[in-house]
């Protein structure tokens, strides 16, 4: 019980993660541009309006992103485990995916 429990938290930090943040960025993004907190890319910090535009977008994003990886409960231990190791791995391509329409929506727009 106690491997099941470990790997069902393993597997919702990625999503609890990219729901937290795109909440975040949806509700109170960064205000000002800066080089340590937020969407931090070339097009996003080119302006005032880009950031904030890059916030909201990539918020929405990843709140949507996340809520749909949030695992299934209630398996076996070795469900889990093997479940919860192929997850894992495929929890990083969206996290990741989620800069190319933002970039996309960036340069479109500015």
């Amino acid at each position: 019980m106690g491997f099941w429990i470990f790997m069902v938290c393993m597997n919702l930090i990625v999503p609890l993660t990219m729901v937290g943040f795109g909440a975040v960025f949806l509700r109170r993004p960064p205000r000002k541009i800066n080089g340590a907190y937020g969407y931090r890319t070339a097009r996003s910090m080119a302006s005032q309006e880009a950031w904030d535009f890059a916030h909201a977008y990539f918020g929405r994003l990843w709140k949507r992103m996340g809520l749909a990886m949030l695992p299934c409960l209630g398996k076996g231990e070795n469900m889990v485990g093997l479940w919860g190791g192929i997850l894992s791995a495929v929890e990083c391509v969206p996290m990741l995916l989620a800069i190319v329409p933002t970039e996309r929506a960036l340069k479109k727009r500015f």
